[in-house]
């Protein structure tokens, strides 16, 4: 489990194909401190370090994570943001992030608000009833908080077009994360916040019995 507090950028080396999937080289400068077989997200997306050495570290990507997350596009010189796995005895200063991506979606707007950032994301259908104004997301593994739920809209005026999330990126969020990399088109990793997804599974079992009919 992580916060969404990022701790370190970390800057791909190489990205080839392996049997596991792909196996992915870090350059990091938290690598001293990590162990073989630990959790580390990357850009959101919970890892197993299997090789580690003094100026960084290597991961697996499985097929089904490279398919479902932006690791797949992931090549030499790219900067990724680095978590290493939350300590029990750590204060949790951002929200709890378990590295496993709901969905991946588009920048579609990025400008700055004097020294601040406006940052708007394309909600996925799917994540629409895990999501508050207010309340937590993760974008490539960053905590932040939605300002904005915006329903969008088709060219005829119809509700056809996805819903857009808006966040307000404040000047350290931006100089210490990979958001100052991103552009409008973009691609970034999603994480609902998962006391969200338990309350829309509670409430959709509420409204009445799950499972097959037994007669």
């Amino acid at each position: 489990m992580f916060t969404g507090l990022i701790e370190s950028i970390g800057t791909v080396e190489g990205a080839e194909p392996s049997p596991a999937g792909q196996r992915v080289r870090i350059a990091a400068s938290m690598s001293r401190e990590l162990q073989l077989g630990e959790s580390i997200a990357v850009s959101g997306v919970c890892l197993t370090v299997v090789s580690i050495d003094a100026t960084g570290f290597e991961a697996d990507v499985s097929p089904e994570t490279l398919r479902v997350t932006t690791l797949g596009s992931l090549a030499a010189g790219h900067r990724v943001n680095l978590e290493r796995s939350l300590r029990a005895d750590a204060r949790l200063g951002g929200h709890f992030v378990l590295g496993h991506v709901d969905a991946t979606t588009t920048v579609t707007q990025w400008v700055a608000q004097g020294e601040s950032w406006w940052l708007e994301i394309e909600l996925p259908e799917m994540l629409a009833t895990w999501v508050v104004e207010k309340g937590s997301i993760a974008v490539d593994g960053i905590s932040l908080t939605i300002a904005r739920i915006r329903q969008g809209f088709g060219e005829a005026g119809d509700s056809s077009a996805a819903d857009v999330l808006g966040i307000q990126i404040i000047p350290h969020t931006r100089a210490h994360t990979t958001l100052a990399d991103r552009r409008v088109g973009d691609r970034v990793n999603l994480e609902a916040d998962i006391i969200g997804k338990y309350a829309a599974r509670l409430a959709e079992l509420s409204r009445g019995p799950v499972g097959p009919v037994r007669s």
